[in-house]
């Protein structure tokens, strides 16, 4: 659950509930097909339970993700041509939002553009981190002791982004 925690530790309360309420709840089954390689995403996708599986261009399985991970974020920045796919492995249920909707809600509320785009590139900064690390770069003993460590700002909202969440799924689920 450590991506959304990324996420709501950088938005309000007000900002969650917007998202809770302007998202769309769906459930896949597994073996659904989320994300196709080579798409063009218009929506981001909050994995409320179940799980889903990343897998490269060649199919090999890149990263498995659960409730509390995030897919098509990227489409939010850059609308070019996915580079992964994303298969259901478990049944999963998501929150969609559209781009559309983010976008308009950014143009009218500059608050929550500034709170939105800074949570999104802190997730994105974490998700090309580990990437990198990965990829055998800062393998020294610092690193792979701090790979799993929060900052002190995620730390310092880390209990109120896992009450967010939770109210989320809860709001969701109701």
């Amino acid at each position: 659950m450590r991506k959304v925690l990324l996420i709501f530790s950088e938005l309000t309360d007000g900002d969650v509930d917007w998202l809770s309420k302007a998202g769309e709840r769906i459930a896949l089954p597994a073996g659904e097909v989320l994300v196709p390689l080579g798409a063009r995403l218009d929506s981001i996708w909050f994995v409320l339970d179940g799980a889903v599986t990343v897998h490269t261009a060649d199919g090999k399985a890149l990263a498995q993700m659960g409730s509390g991970e995030i897919v098509g974020e990227m489409s939010l920045v850059d609308p070019a041509p996915t580079a992964v796919s994303v298969r259901v492995s478990s049944d999963a249920t998501f929150l969609r939002i559209s781009d559309d909707k983010v976008r308009a809600k950014t143009a009218s509320d500059p608050a929550f553009a500034a709170r939105f785009y800074r949570a999104l590139c802190v997730f994105l900064a974490s998700r090309l981190r580990s990437t990198t690390r990965r990829m055998g770069y800062g393998t020294n003993d610092e690193d792979e002791h701090a790979k799993d460590e929060l900052t002190d700002d995620l730390l310092d909202n880390v209990h109120l982004a896992g009450a967010r969440f939770d109210r989320m799924l809860k709001r969701l689920a109701g």
